[in-house]
């Protein structure tokens, strides 16, 4: 398969180098100083191109992509107030993108997890439950889009939650997602269901930026030749 990346910091390296290893050619790499090669052949010769860039160009390398004929797998996160509009313009113009929060398969799993265990304590309102996730200094958003996820995931299964807040709960119903910003740590979260007499947690804890970028080029790899907005859900099938 032919795959051209946009983006490339550390992980879009780390992209590069899996893709390379499962046998895919890499036509074109597009950072800050050559956006002019959205309009190249090689860019247009992709089957799929996979995006790491930042929230506040992560649409405009989507439509670039699109008007160019290219399928594109992202993960940035920070700009899905807009996912609804873009939706709407991906269907009706029969262009593909898959997006996820966090393409690790470890994470993925954690997030069926996280929905299954809000669905039991829906029936325990005793307890009280908040999130804590930790990434490096280097990343732009917080609470990051994986916790916002799993917040999401929590608020459709929990009645006593309607919203998710930053840092600390003000109002009944709401969900503290605390953010912690230190080194290099590729991601850590954690929810936690707290009572007067126990408290119940589970974590994710990423090791290193591999996971999120095998599962990257994997959907890639699912991506190919399909149309619509895709997500992991899609892929795995849990």
């Amino acid at each position: 398969m032919k795959i051209a990346l946009i983006g490339y910091g550390k992980m879009g390296k780390t992209i590069e180098r899996i893709a390379r290893e499962r046998g895919h050619e890499i036509v074109s790499i597009i950072d800050v100083n050559n956006l002019a090669d959205f309009d190249s052949d090689s860019f247009k010769s992709a089957d799929v191109a996979i995006e790491f860039t930042v929230p506040q160009v992560a649409l405009s390398n989507y439509r670039r992509a699109f008007a160019s004929g290219v399928a594109v797998v992202s993960g940035t996160t920070g700009w899905t107030d807009e996912l609804p509009a873009l939706k709407k313009e991906i269907e009706e113009g029969g262009k593909t993108l898959f997006w996820s929060s966090n393409f690790s398969l470890g994470v993925n799993i954690f997030m069926a997890v996280n929905k299954y265990l809000a669905k039991i304590m829906n029936q325990f309102p005793n307890y009280n439950v908040e999130m804590t996730e930790v990434h490096h200094t280097q990343k732009l958003d917080a609470p990051s889009g994986t916790a916002i996820t799993l917040a999401e995931g929590i608020l459709e299964n929990l009645d006593r939650k309607n919203s998710w807040v930053k840092e600390v709960e003000t109002k009944q119903g709401e969900m503290a997602i605390k953010s912690i910003r230190e080194g290099q740590v590729p991601g850590i979260h954690t929810i936690r269901y707290e009572s007067e007499v126990d408290s119940i947690e589970i974590t994710h804890d990423a090791k290193s930026r591999e996971g999120f970028a095998l599962g990257a080029v994997v959907a890639a790899e699912f991506t190919a030749g399909k149309k619509g907005l895709l997500g992991m859900e899609d892929m795995l099938k849990f």
